[in-house]
């Protein structure tokens, strides 16, 4: 057990960004979509990040091939460990935009 339970707080993301995904107690099992649509969250959702940085950039990066927007709700640890990161996403074609 970490920070946080990292298995658990990824499953939530990924079913609030509309992927298949069923969690175990040690496990996740993903299902892809054939047709690739619908994924991230149009009404706005938050993926919780529990101050974890890698469920924030996991969750960022799956923005880029999502069909809606992809929201954390927290990315400012992500300088710590990755200052790099928002330059890169930027040229990758992300729009990211600070919430306040």
């Amino acid at each position: 057990m970490k920070e946080s339970d990292r298995l658990s707080a990824v499953a939530e993301g990924l079913k609030l960004n509309g992927v298949d995904c069923a969690e175990g107690q040690d496990t996740l099992a993903v299902r892809g979509r054939p047709d690739g649509k619908g994924l991230g969250n149009a009404g706005g959702g938050e993926v919780k990040t529990h101050l974890d940085h890698r469920i924030a950039m996991s969750f960022l990066v799956m923005g880029l091939a999502s069909e809606h927007p992809v929201t954390v709700d927290d990315s400012a640890m992500i300088a710590t460990s990755f200052p790099e990161f928002f330059a890169m996403m930027t040229r990758l074609g992300a729009t990211i935009e600070a919430r306040d």
